[in-house]
This record gives C-alpha cells, sequence and structure tokens, in this order.
C-alpha cells in the first residue's frame, strides 16, 4: 500500500510539473505569435484633434505606433521648431512666389512631389534643388496607396518618381515619403521603411486644397495662427492662392512668436 502511494504522489508532482512547462510553452507560441503578427492592411485616413490654443494636437493613429515603423507626424513639443511642408500635384502659377517668399525668410521647406510635377515644371523643380530646399516622395501618380498590398506595387509608385527625379537633377531622391491624400495602411507603412523611407504626416493642416473655394486671407490667418504648435509639421498646398498671398505675412507672425524653422533632414537626426 505503501509502494502505490509512493508511485501516486510521484506521478502527481510529474503531472503537476508538466501543466506548467505546457502552461508556459502555450503562453510562449501564443505572445510569439503576437510579436509577429502579420501588419494590417486595414485603411487608414490620417486626422488630427486640437484641443486648446496653440498646443500639439493628436493623431488618429499614436506617435508611439507611428515610429515602429520609422513614420512621424510631429517633432519635440518641447522645442518651438516648425517644419515647413508642401504637397504638390500639379503647379497652377503660384509655387513661384511661394519660393520668392521661402528665399527671403531664408526657410528650407519641403516640397512632396509627383512624377507630373516633376515632368511638367522641370525649372521649378530645379529650383526647388538649388536654393536648397528638399524634394520629397509623393508616389509617381498619387494613388490611394492604402489599396497598394504587394511590395511590388509599392516599390513601382517610390522608385518611379526617383527615376524622374534623378534623371533630371542628377541627383538621389531624399528619402521622405508622404502618402496621397493621407491614406494608407499600416503595410505600407512596413514597406516604406523597408525601402528605406522615412514617412511623413502633419500635424497642422488646414482646408486649402481646392482652388475653386480658396479661404479668405483673414480666415487662413486665424487657422493657421491659433494651431501652430511646438513641433509642428506644417502641410500647405502649393496650389493655394491664399497660402502665396498670406505666406509672407505667416511666417513673419512665427517669427515674432518665437518659432525657428526646421529641415526634416535636422527632424530626422533628432530621432535617432
Amino acid at each position: 500500500m505503501s509502494r502505490l502511494k509512493e508511485l501516486m504522489k510521484n506521478n502527481w508532482v510529474f503531472l503537476s510539473i508538466f501543466c506548467v512547462a505546457a502552461s508556459l510553452l502555450i503562453h510562449g507560441v501564443l505572445t510569439s505569435y503576437r510579436i509577429s503578427a502579420p501588419a494590417s492592411s486595414q485603411t487608414v485616413d490620417w486626422g488630427l484633434s486640437f484641443g486648446a490654443k496653440n498646443t500639439p494636437p493628436r493623431g488618429n493613429v499614436s506617435a508611439e505606433e507611428l515610429k515602429k515603423n520609422n513614420a512621424y507626424f510631429i517633432g519635440n513639443t518641447e522645442e518651438k521648431t516648425i517644419y515647413l511642408t508642401f504637397d504638390a500635384g500639379y503647379e497652377n502659377g503660384q509655387t513661384e512666389k511661394i519660393l520668392d517668399t521661402l528665399k527671403k525668410h531664408n526657410i528650407k521647406a519641403t516640397f512632396f512631389l509627383v512624377s507630373h510635377y516633376i515632368k511638367s515644371c522641370p525649372e521649378l523643380v530645379k529650383r526647388m534643388v538649388e536654393e536648397g530646399h528638399i524634394v520629397a516622395n509623393h508616389t509617381a501618380t498619387h494613388p490611394d496607396m492604402s489599396k497598394i498590398s504587394t511590395i511590388e506595387s509599392f516599390t513601382e509608385e517610390i522608385k518611379g518618381l526617383e527615376r524622374i527625379f534623378e534623371e533630371l537633377t542628377g541627383k538621389e531622391m531624399p528619402k521622405f515619403y508622404r502618402p496621397p491624400q493621407g491614406k494608407f495602411s499600416e503595410v505600407n507603412l512596413e514597406f516604406a521603411n523597408r525601402l528605406g523611407y522615412t514617412t511623413i504626416f502633419w500635424s497642422l493642416a488646414y482646408a486649402d486644397w481646392d482652388t475653386s473655394n480658396q479661404p479668405s486671407r483673414e480666415y487662413a490667418l486665424e487657422k493657421l495662427n491659433s494651431r501652430i504648435h511646438n513641433g509642428a509639421i506644417v502641410l500647405l498646398h502649393s496650389t493655394s492662392q491664399t497660402n502665396a498671398e498670406i505666406l509672407d505675412e505667416l511666417l513673419t507672425d512665427w517669427k515674432e512668436q518665437g518659432y525657428v524653422f526646421g529641415t526634416l533632414y535636422e527632424f530626422t537626426e533628432s530621432k535617432s
């Protein structure tokens, strides 16, 4: 009888150890699965929510989540630095005035361009480069990139624009990418990162893109001045007549408020 009890006791101990080990193994497998789970292909429309005047907004995807794939929408909110960017799918006569104003203020901006712009306005693109601005990647054909699910198709949109830029300027295109219309997926961000790109969203923009319904000078200045904030990545459209008209006053206002202007090169250096 004592021998039987001893065997039962030993078996119970063995079974307990086995159960604990199995539990740890299963937990490890599940944890590993969560870590290596594939990126999501769900479409996201980049968006912001603003609080008090001149305070940083919140993105609908957190800065921490974006950073995992080398993507950003805002800089250091402890520093009064602005990163000025322009998006352009085509030219309608406003960019030359914008470049004149940037030169007057000695500010270097980033222009996110598509292939149509580079092909149709080569002299303006050359001027951007010669005057120290960054010409960056807004894709070749401006599609909804969130619908692109293969690295091959994504690469063609990015590399297609690179080829056109390099043929025109003889220079390598800077590795900054902005998704058209702010539409993206986690898969897109992963693809861009694999291609060596930093994805740049924005923390300040306003309704300036409709050339047939341009905001008034007063509205634009009030909106942009009330929402400017530390570390702002500002998106303006270079097709906007209002932007071309207010830019000199706007940059003067921001300087008087104590802001300085940085480049995206400086931005990425601060993140490394």
